[in-house]
């Protein structure tokens, strides 16, 4: 079975290192192995594993797990508002609030912010309507956006892959009003590099929520919650009126999922090491709050 490492650039250091994926022998074998198709489609087409999974991690009885995440991820907890052994079930830490000044960001209407923690791959100008992501196949935003697709032909589109080591709430890049929001149906790919190799469409398959916000500085940006293997639940706590940056948007229950950003053509332009790493097949490691891209 063919290993190839996922190389991640750390933001505040500039070093990459390799990403630790948590059941990485598991995954591998359910999408390199011709004999794990039936596992495949059992555990990612259909939706009963992963309400299992949000159940129990919902439970009491998932309290236990928390410590060894901890420990085994090495989550800074002087972050959080809470402490490890405050929470009742593993779901209530896993969407922990952190502290405001652990996630600073610039108030300056011409700057985006990353909307989450996780690794950022960034697409400064879209071939028509087509991304491909890190060891991935070509994917379409006409498929992951249908209906109001054709409004970011040729845009800009970025990428933020959560680990379950990651904050798991995410939060606005910019300042607007919601003008229009939809939830799709769809499978739980797991959103690892490991599975976009297999050749699942993820954007295109998986379940998401998409919500248009109109700025006064850029058009119209489109927030797109992508769910994954494991998450019990995208919950979007803004879902209509003017919205300012970095207001919490929602948050996903456990399991690794993805936030995608799509900008209109000629609106912003990303932020310079982003976009070299990204030339390079290189996702950077960044904090929600952190400079994304910057108004035309």
């Amino acid at each position: 079975m063919q290993r190839d490492p996922i190389l991640v650039v750390d933001r505040e250091t500039g070093e990459t290192f390799e990403e630790v994926v948590l059941g990485e022998k598991w995954i591998r074998w359910a999408y390199q192995t011709a004999s794990a198709r039936p596992v495949e489609k059992l555990l990612f087409r259909s939706a009963l594993i992963s309400r299992l999974m949000g159940a129990w991690f919902d439970s009491r009885f998932s309290r236990g797990k928390i410590a060894k995440v901890v420990e085994d991820l090495s989550i800074d907890m002087s972050e959080a508002t809470a402490p490890a052994d405050s929470y009742g079930c593993f779901n209530d830490f896993f969407v922990r609030h952190l502290k405001p000044e652990a996630r600073p960001f610039s108030d300056d209407p011409a700057d985006i912010v990353s909307p989450a923690d996780g690794r950022v791959l960034v697409f400064p100008e879209l071939a028509e309507d087509v991304f491909v992501p890190v060891k991935g196949h070509p994917m379409s935003v006409r498929t992951m956006l249908p209906g109001i697709a054709e409004r970011f032909t040729g845009g800009a589109l970025a990428i933020v892959r959560l680990c379950p080591a990651d904050y798991h709430r995410y939060h606005f890049p910019a300042a607007g009003r919601i003008t229009a929001a939809q939830d799709i149906p769809g499978a739980l790919h797991s959103v690892n590099p490991i599975a976009l190799g297999a050749g699942p469409d993820v954007f295109g398959e998986n379940k998401r929520s998409w919500t248009l916000v109109e700025t006064k500085n850029f058009g119209s940006y489109c927030f797109v919650e992508v769910g994954a293997f494991g998450v019990g639940a995208i919950v979007n706590t803004r879902t209509t009126g003017a919205v300012q940056k970095m207001d919490e948007k929602g948050y996903f229950k456990f399991g690794g999922s993805t936030v995608v950003v799509v900008f209109e053509p000629g609106r912003i332009r990303f932020a310079e090491d982003l976009a070299a790493n990204s030339a390079k097949g290189r996702e950077t490691l960044v904090k929600v709050g952190q400079p994304l891209a910057t108004a035309l």
